[in-house]
């Protein structure tokens, strides 16, 4: 009899089974590949991605926009922080096309390679005194190319862990990727805050280059690990489905938006709240913590314990989603964000280290920890296995741009329009998880989706 595989959302596919199936279990060798491959490469990738948005809002208004006002050079850093938020969706569709057509691991390793070779760049690029206008443009190719990288990493980290998760533990496996992104971002900001304490008055001059020029070393570690993950029977097991599927298929893309235009309008929105938390705490709410008189150190040092909580609150909410449902731990954390927004903005605005802190524990570490921990099983579940890392991308990278990309713009601008207040910031950020606390009550469960062909 032949072999054949189930996806998770019930179709029967014939081809080779993996040898080692995962069973009830994530305490297997391959599994535990699969899974610390999905958060190590989450890591790198988002160290460099998180790092540039560090130096948005703290450096490249005065190395690349110095001949702009302050305000103006804020905006503008601002600006080119959004152009890779803009281009995540761009990544998410080219990747998952590949990944959904050929397989994971090719499109993991070169997305790694994309974003090191940007980092490294952007390390290396004279400031605009040096070169003039050029380097403000050459910044903001570098940050398009970060993008597209790191749009295409998240489809295909989580789907690995999911994929080979058991069905009653993928929320749990899923969340591994998710939570690379706040430990990409807590080894961003430590190694920001101590090259800024070891460089001082020459950190805005020079130092501030020794984090991006760092990644280099971080993607020769990434792609050891990636190389041999690549070898294991559940990545050729992948593979040999992804080969199965693409015969006789249209576009993933065309399959997505043709089929399941409304999953995907509806897991973006539902993820906005995520991101939009995110762009005012850990972005804007840094320069506004700085320019209320906060030490810069000592900003970064809170942001970083901050993103150590968020891990923890998204194992946690990840492994209760796996009890209780995707939809009832994220409306827990939308309910939570929404309370959380004026006392976190006043906070914010106290012009103490201590008031930056709470804020920013309580919401960027623990909501957005609640919020993180079942985002990545939820939206993957809405699609089917073979449209599933086009339809997930796009949907998870479009909530990136709308929410993360042009939020510290937007509060920027919502404090100029309000006379430097903060009350217009703060009904942005209630009506955004409202929003998407509608989005989540009006989807279904992935249990409820498993055996949709």
């Amino acid at each position: 009899m032949p072999n054949t595989a189930r996806t998770e959302s019930g179709a029967q596919l014939r081809g080779p089974a993996s040898t080692n199936p995962p069973g009830d279990s994530l305490n297997t060798k391959d599994m535990r590949r699969v899974l610390g491959s999905s958060l190590m490469g989450s890591i790198i990738e988002y160290y460099d991605f998180i790092l540039y948005a560090t130096a948005a809002s703290l450096i490249f208004d005065k190395v690349f926009f110095s001949n702009l006002g302050p305000a103006v050079a804020l905006f503008a850093s601002f600006g080119t922080l959004a152009v890779g938020y803009i281009a995540r969706p761009l990544g998410g569709i080219v990747f998952g096309h590949f990944g959904d057509r050929v397989g994971r691991k090719k499109m993991l390793v070169l997305s790694m390679l994309m974003m090191g070779g940007a980092t490294v760049a952007i390390g290396l690029l004279p400031t605009t005194a040096a070169i003039g206008v050029t380097a403000p443009i050459i910044l903001v190719i570098l940050r398009f190319i970060q993008g597209i990288s790191v749009g295409g990493e998240w489809g295909g980290a989580t789907l690995m862990a999911l994929e080979h998760a058991p069905a009653g533990k993928r929320g749990f496996a899923a969340a591994f990727a998710n939570a690379g992104g706040p430990a990409g971002g807590l080894l961003a900001t430590f190694v920001v805050s101590g090259v800024s304490a070891a460089t001082g008055e020459q950190f805005l001059v020079w130092g501030w280059r020794i984090p991006f020029i760092l990644s280099a070393v971080l993607i020769l570690i990434g792609m050891v690990i990636r190389l041999k993950v690549a070898e294991s029977p559940v990545f050729q097991s992948l593979e040999a489905k992804a080969a199965e599927r693409r015969k006789g298929q249209k576009t993933p893309l065309g399959q997505v938006l043709r089929r399941y235009p409304r999953v995907v309008i509806v897991t973006l929105v539902a993820s906005l709240g995520f991101y939009t938390m995110q762009g005012i705490l850990t972005t804007w709410g840094v320069s506004v913590a700085v320019a209320e008189g906060v030490d810069r150190s000592a900003v970064l040092n809170i942001k970083g314990i901050a993103a150590v909580v968020t891990v923890a609150f998204c194992f946690a909410a990840a492994r209760l989603s796996d009890r209780f449902g995707r939809r009832a731990v994220l409306t827990v954390g939308g309910v939570a964000g929404i309370l959380w927004a004026f006392p976190a903005l006043q906070l914010m605005h106290n012009g103490t280290a201590w008031g930056f802190a709470l804020a920013v524990v309580v919401g960027n570490g623990a909501i957005q920890g609640i919020l993180a921990g079942p985002i990545g099983a939820y939206i993957s579940e809405q699609f089917p296995a073979e449209v599933r890392y086009t339809g997930a991308s796009l949907a998870y990278q479009g909530s990136s741009t709308l929410g993360a990309g042009f939020t510290p713009m937007i509060a920027t601008a919502l404090v100029v329009a309000g006379s430097g207040g903060y009350a217009l910031v703060g009904a942005f950020w209630i009506a955004v998880l409202l929003i998407g606390l509608v989005a989540v009550r009006l989807s279904r469960e992935g249990a409820e989706l498993k055996q949709r062909a």
